[in-house]
This record gives structure tokens, sequence and C-alpha cells, in this order.
């Protein structure tokens, strides 16, 4: 019945996505997300829903009349250089076999994200976005923190199956990025019910944070609380609402889970811990054998480790965004990819810059800063999982270069009503 149910509504929606092809975008964040098919048992378990709507939303912009324009800021620059850096250091991959495949999927990522450039332009489709992301990524968190609750937090949650979060510590980074987003939607809806239905959402997600046992995401979590804290107009609301929040969801947790993020501060002690700094001086040590283009595309391989690991028979997983993007695409990859996320924090910071007196504008103002604490968010956490090519993060970046061009729309017309050259049309 369920394998039925979500083929007939990701079909049912291919008609609207060639009428309107903004909602080709949203299915396919819906289903890149959430995989509602890897929650079936049947047929449609292993269907390719995600490339079907892809290239029904792909077709659907090449026959549509509307402007597909990408806005060209410095951070647009940035972002297909860094593109077009990852497709060079592919043709110089040590194991070219295994890079093909996180390639293939790296770049359809970044398609999905660029073609979310070009259609969701308009506040009322931004919003939508944003919906969709935080309800497709949150609901696991959402089912994760009821399990914690029935079990007492005593057992490690899980992603969906298929997705980049499907471990216990990128679950708890796609949390934590998505967390803000339902804060933000919190600020901006009215409806009495669904606020309540916000809060409790988030309260869940944050349980569920606690339960994944990262010890990444809770200093990722500390980060995006002090954040919230120095930002926010509404301080002695909001610090006591943390603090309370905190407080109840800590007191929660078992023994084991002091025990296990105890290990902060005793990592010599850890052995998986120490796996990580192996893997991150594996990565140093190739980047600097191969400063230019690195290693390519999974170069993290007990092979490669044989050459490069202090410690190579204890191969590890990149364990960063870091240090994976480091040892794949050497220091002109590495250049790239912080100078993007310094870009994307400094668009927020010029969307809250010129709408914090504006009430009409107060959701970009919302917004941005609440996508700047994901990104915190992604980037703190991300220091401790490999996670460089999250299309979450990517869609986080849409979503400030699209509210920057909103409010370039309105300061633009501004401009011209001021000048006298202004038309109502």
């Amino acid at each position: 019945m369920r394998d039925i149910l979500v083929t007939l509504v990701i079909l049912g929606s291919i008609p609207f996505i060639f009428r309107r092809p903004y909602i080709g975008v949203l299915v396919y964040c819906w289903i890149s997300y959430m995989n509602p098919h890897r929650l079936t048992w049947g047929f449609a378990y292993d269907m390719p829903f995600a490339a079907l709507i892809g290239g029904v939303t792909l077709i659907a912009i090449v026959i549509s009349k509307e402007s597909k324009k990408i806005p060209i800021y410095s951070i647009i620059i940035v972002w297909f250089l860094w593109i077009a850096w990852m497709n060079v250091t592919t043709i110089f991959a040590i194991i070219p076999d295994d890079a093909v495949w996180k390639w293939d999927r790296s770049m359809k990522i970044q398609l999905m994200a660029i073609i979310t450039l070009m259609v969701m332009k308009s506040p009322e489709r931004i919003k939508l976005l944003v919906w969709v992301l935080a309800i497709s990524v949150g609901i696991y968190g959402i089912k994760g923190g009821i399990f914690t609750l029935a079990t007492g937090g005593n057992y490690i949650i899980f992603g969906a199956p298929g997705t980049y979060f499907s471990g216990s510590n990128a679950l708890a980074v796609a949390l934590l990025m998505v967390l803000p987003l339902f804060l933000y939607l919190l600020f901006q809806t009215k409806n009495k019910w669904v606020k309540r239905g916000l809060l409790v959402a988030m309260i869940l997600i944050s349980l569920s944070i606690l339960s994944s046992y990262s010890r990444g995401a809770f200093l990722g979590a500390s980060a995006i609380l002090l954040y919230l804290t120095l930002k926010s107009k509404k301080k002695m609301i909001l610090i006591p609402a943390i603090l309370a929040v905190a407080m109840l969801g800590l007191s929660f947790m078992p023994q084991k889970w002091y025990d296990r993020i105890s290990t902060i501060q005793t990592y010599e002690e850890d052995s998986s811990a120490m796996g990580r700094i192996n893997s991150w001086y594996f990565a140093y040590n190739l980047a600097n054998d191969k400063p230019i283009v690195g290693g390519g595309f999974n170069v993290f391989d007990p092979r490669t480790f044989q050459i490069y690991a202090p410690e190579p028979e204890n191969f590890n997983d990149a364990h960063s965004i870091y240090f994976e993007v480091l040892g794949e695409h050497g220091y002109i990859g590495l250049i790239l990819f912080l100078l993007l996320g310094w870009l994307a924090l400094s668009q927020g910071n010029y969307i809250r810059k010129n709408t914090k007196d504006n009430s009409d504008l107060q959701w970009a103002f919302n917004l941005a800063t609440m996508t700047q604490v994901s990104i915190i968010g992604y980037a703190v956490a991300g220091a401790f999982v490999g996670l460089a090519y999250f299309d979450l993060y990517y869609h986080l970046i849409c979503i400030l270069v699209l509210t920057r061009q909103e409010i370039d729309k309105v300061t633009s017309l501004k401009n011209q009503h001021s000048g006298g050259i202004y038309k109502r049309t």
C-alpha cells in the first residue's frame, strides 16, 4: 500500500511540474532528503524517483517561458569555480574508477542546486523551499525524538537509508542544520496550532541530536546556541528558553551519554577519535604530496592509507568536511570551499544589514539569521564528519542568494522611486 501511495504521489506531481518547474525542485528535495520510497518494502524501494523528477524538472525548465537567469554575485563565481575544480581534480584522481561514482553524485547535487537558483525566484517560493527542507529532514528528528522518549535515550538513532545522513553522526549534523529553519518557521507562522506543532517538533529534534551520541554535534549545538544568544534581539526571552530546553534535554539522557561526550577532553584514550586524527594526517600528508589537485574523489581508501597514513592499517573515512576536501581536492579546493562558506555568511550579513529596520522584509532578516545559524552548525559539527558535498548545505546557500536577490529587487525599486522614475506596472 505504501509503495502504491508514494508512486502515485510522485508520478501525479509530473503534470504540475511541467506547468510550474519550481514544483519539481520542491518534489525533488522531498524525495532527496526524506527518501519516502525507502520507507516502503516493495517495488518502490529501489525506484529512481529522484532521477525521474530531476529529469522532468530539467525538461520543464527548458520549455518554460519564465526567466532562468542566475544572479551574479561573488559567491556564485566562487561556487562555479568550486564546481569546476572538482571536475579538474577528478581527471587526476588516484583511484579513477572509485572517483567516478562520487563525482557523479556530487555533480547531480550541484546541478539541482543551480536549478534551484534558476526557478525559486520569489519570497513565496523561497518560503516553500524552507518548509520542504525543514520537514523532509526534520521528520527523522521527530521520529527519533519519540523513540528517545520511549527508550530513555539509551539507544543511538540513525537517519534515512540511502541518504547523506544515514549514519548517526551525519543525522545529527543534518538535524542541527534544519533546527534553525524550524525556529524561522515558528517566527513566521501566525496559526497557534502550527506554532505549537513546530515547537514540539523542535524539542523532539533536539532530543534526537542528543541521542545521536555525536560529540561533533554537541560542539555544533553549543556554537549555534552561542550565536543565537549573541544575535537575538530578545535575549531576555531567548536565553531562559534555551537554558530551560537544554537542561530538560540533558537531564533526560542516561549516564552513558555523559561518558561518551566527556571523551572530548580525553580524546587520546578514545580509539574512534584517534582513528579520525590518523585520517586527518593522511589527508594532510597526501595534500602535501599533491598540493594542487589532491587525490580526487574517494581517495580515502585502504590502498592509499598504506602510502600516506601514519598508521596504515587504521583505515577511516575523512570524518571532516575540511580534511575531506583537502585530501580529495588539494589546497586550492580547500581554499575555494572555505571561501564559499565565508561568502555565504557574508550574504547573510548583507541581508540582515539591509532589512533590520524594514518591517516588510522581516521575513528576510529572520531567514538570513537562521540560515547563518544553520551554516555555523554545519561548519562546526562538520569538522568531525565527512559531509563536504551534502546537498542541504548548498541549498542553504541557495536560500541566502535567492533572498539577497529579492532584497536587491526591493532596493532597486526604491531607488527608482526616489529618483522619480518609478512606474507602477
